[in-house]
């Protein structure tokens, strides 16, 4: 049976391949398209994710939308990926026209990989309201990240209130 550290080694090696066959990409500009829709908000979110094969993760973000900054907390389950990694990710809004299709389940498709303080990937949300989140992520710890998860949002203050600040 091989040791943890030579698993561990392994799991690493792996990374680096996946990083090097996928190369960098660089994060949305604010004049790029999604389906022929221009970005209407920009988001920004921390979420820690652990797994292995299954993954549950957990964090909050803040959207930008209509002049306005609204805070956000996150949960979710999954399937694919081992580790554990710590992900800041930033991004643009696609396809929302008022605050109350924000909310909800999305479902994402992620790749990416974190070594230590190296690692990044995309992720792409998606809500049945047609809402869809393009981030790019930045992951700390050790993980390989691929497959694809449900994330419910939920808005830390309601639409009203958001209007009134």
């Amino acid at each position: 049976m091989p040791s943890r550290r030579r698993v561990a080694s392994g799991l690493a090696a792996v990374m680096v391949a996946v990083a090097v066959a996928g190369g960098a990409t660089l994060p949305a500009r604010a004049d790029d398209t999604f389906e022929g829709k221009k970005p209407v908000g920009t988001i920004s979110l921390k979420q820690f994710q652990a797994g292995y094969l299954a993954s549950a993760g957990g964090g909050e973000g803040v959207l930008v939308f209509d002049g306005h900054k609204v805070p956000f907390s996150i949960g979710g389950l999954g399937v694919g990926g081992v580790g554990a990694a710590e992900t800041e990710a930033e991004g643009y809004v696609y396809g929302l026209t008022n605050l109350a299709q924000f909310p909800g389940n999305y479902v994402q498709v992620r790749t990416g990989f974190a070594i230590g303080t190296f690692g990044g990937g995309d992720l792409t949300l998606r809500n049945k309201a047609g809402v869809v989140l393009k981030l790019k992520a930045h992951r700390k710890g050790l993980m390989l990240g691929f497959g694809g998860d449900v994330i419910s949002v939920t808005l830390k203050e309601t639409p009203a209130q958001v209007k009134a600040n």
